[in-house]
């Protein structure tokens, strides 16, 4: 968990999502160590039920045989040894599929709230611990009164059903001592696992309480204050005068590659003095004409002048010019609603360029092309 803050009373700001990815890398998540022992406690009462008379039978046998050495192997260090080696395999391996479980729940516990969290920073020394003062703080917070108060309730409730169990089995419990040998064990053993399950079942209503605690504390203290925010935007997003800069430079860029698809346009259609678009149409690649370039006003200007000086035509079409201008970003592929009045204008150009290599009739000259009335723009 996070160290509390001085400032924290100034900390009215949710955490964002980079406090929150920076404070995992640093070690911190929401942790409980109430659902951690109930995780432990429950699977050690489950694995009692499923592995409990397997396990008596097994220490069973394996104190049979411990205790029935044959005399000269008492005498002998070695034979002590083997005996020994056995009785602990024995052992082994009736508790193993036991602790197997208690491990898992001792895995699977602490990431059940927070996730799987491992960081090296978590495990450096902070010396900031050792502050008395800090450290009186911590002892009279309200977490140390929330542990307190955890603490006392896990006492009164997990004796307050031991007591109830206890009292509800004492006939069971007194039943087990006139009972043979190895049905006393499977019974006192099924009888401690069935007590241990319904008190580890007690630490639920602990946990149920601490892992909403430890979720709201761990989200008060990841909490930032106004300043924090704004510092981490300008981290992220730059400060504003640089991203101004980049975005002037990037238009600039922009600016430059559009001049340079200027020639490659086959037609730039004007306002006249407003807008200009310029088209290009290559049918064995595209689909329908794209944008090559469009501006307003100086742009205009800069588009009508690189496509005179390289020869590409010009016309002049208002309605056209602006509803091109307003429906398209460069690189687009005009709207379908436009196909006949860029189409019309495209066999004019066409026709032009043949005339003008002695190649056809000089065409008539370009009338007002149909503009549909969702792609008009007033000018």
């Amino acid at each position: 968990m996070a160290e509390e803050n001085d400032s924290s009373q100034d900390k009215t700001e949710e955490a964002t999502p980079r406090k929150l990815e920076k404070a995992r890398e640093e070690g911190q998540a929401p942790r409980s160590k109430e659902l951690s022992t109930m995780a432990v406690l429950m699977a050690g009462a489950a694995g009692l039920l499923m592995f409990g008379n397997m396990i008596a039978r097994a220490l069973e046998d394996a104190m049979k045989h411990s205790f029935q050495i044959p005399r000269e192997a008492i005498f002998d260090t070695k034979q002590m040894v083997i005996y020994l080696a056995q009785a602990t395999a024995e052992a082994a391996w009736a508790l193993g599929p036991f602790m197997a479980l208690l491990l898992l729940a001792a895995i699977v516990g602490p990431i059940g709230l927070g996730g799987w969290l491992f960081s090296g920073k978590a495990a450096m020394p902070k010396f900031s611990r050792l502050d008395p003062l800090k450290g009186l703080k911590r002892m009279f917070s309200l977490k140390s009164l929330v542990e307190l108060g955890k603490a006392i309730l896990k006492v009164l409730l997990v004796g307050t059903v031991a007591i109830l169990v206890l009292k509800a089995w004492t006939p069971d419990l007194l039943q087990i001592g006139m009972e043979p040998i190895k049905q006393a064990m499977q019974h006192a053993t099924m009888t401690v696992a069935w007590a241990f399950l319904i008190m580890s079942a007690a630490t639920i209503v602990i946990a149920a309480i601490d892992v909403p605690f430890q979720l709201f504390d761990y989200k008060k203290n990841m909490r930032m204050t106004k300043q924090e925010v704004k510092d981490e935007y300008k981290d992220t997003e730059g400060k504003p005068e640089v991203k101004g800069r980049l975005r002037q430079l990037q238009r600039e860029m922009a600016y430059r590659r559009m001049m340079q698809d200027v020639p490659t346009a086959d037609v730039v259609i004007t306002n006249p003095t407003h807008y200009a678009v310029a088209l290009k149409y290559d049918g064995k690649s595209m689909g329908a004409p794209i944008v090559v370039a469009k501006g307003a006003d100086h742009i205009s200007f800069k588009i009508r002048e690189v496509a005179a000086a390289n020869n590409v035509e010009i016309l002049s079409s208002p309605p056209l010019a602006r509803a091109v201008y307003h429906s398209t970003e460069i690189g687009d592929e005009i709207p379908a609603g436009l196909y006949m009045a860029v189409a019309q204008v495209l066999a004019y150009v066409f026709q032009l360029r043949q005339f003008r290599k002695g190649q056809g009739p000089r065409p008539d000259k370009l009338r007002d092309v149909p503009i549909p009335e969702d792609l008009r723009r007033d000018s």
